[in-house]
């Protein structure tokens, strides 16, 4: 991935003129097209235009599926288990900057960046925590599905004072086969041991997502995005 080079986009604007942001990534293996379909299921219209934006991570190998060429924003070395504590730091902080060109973009097309929500699902989740703390202005959520917090003993010296307050939405489901529960119970705590004001929600659900959290996704981005 070049270090200039935009990620390929998929754009849904709800009316013209968006004055709010959402960028949300894709898991491993999907693409930008994935969450699509949610759109018109969340029925923000109390919210202004939004423009959401799903990018498409670039194509690598992925070494727990025997080096496998897919779409992923890092390698996965290991597993996704708590005890795994190597991590493709590398390859993170390429779809780090990645995602930092989108929300410069997204600030030159005349969004604020507090009308910008980082979003993501599991490894999607990971690359919303991963960018959000450690972005230099307020952004107005992260919405963190089915995912975990990555490089955990570097955030601490790595984020940033302007989003200490920006409000963090986290949901797992309580079957989840891919990323364990606790992982994801692991990244809570200690995202609220460092003051961050989380919302957490667990569903009867594996790695998926269910009709109730869409509507507590919609609730709380009425919150965050709300006029």
């Amino acid at each position: 991935m070049n270090n200039d080079t935009l990620l390929a986009t998929t754009e849904i604007e709800t009316a013209p003129n968006p004055t709010a942001a959402i960028i949300w990534m894709h898991g491993l293996g999907a693409d930008s097209s994935d969450f699509v379909p949610l759109v018109p299921e969340l029925d923000l219209t109390g919210c202004g235009a939004i423009r959401f934006v799903f990018p498409d991570a670039p194509v690598i190998p992925v070494t727990i599926n025997n080096g496998y060429r897919m779409r992923a924003w890092y390698d996965i070395i290991g597993g996704f288990d708590l005890d795994d504590r190597e991590e493709d730091e590398t390859g993170l902080r390429a779809s780090q900057a990645a995602i930092e060109r989108l929300i410069a973009r997204e600030l030159e097309r005349g969004i604020r960046s507090d009308r910008i929500v980082v979003a993501g699902f599991s490894q999607g989740c990971a690359m919303a925590l991963q960018t959000g703390l450690r972005h230099p202005q307020a952004l107005a959520g992260l919405l963190c599905l089915s995912g975990y917090l990555p490089l955990p003993e570097k955030v601490t010296a790595e984020r940033a004072p302007a989003n200490q307050k920006t409000p963090i939405f986290m949901a797992h489901g309580l079957v989840d086969n891919v990323v364990p529960l606790d992982r994801a119970e692991k990244s809570r705590d200690i995202l609220t041991a460092l003051g961050y004001p989380v919302q957490w929600q667990s569903y009867q659900m594996a790695h998926s997502v269910n009709a109730q959290e869409v509507i507590d996704i919609s609730k709380w981005l009425q919150t965050v995005l709300g006029s």
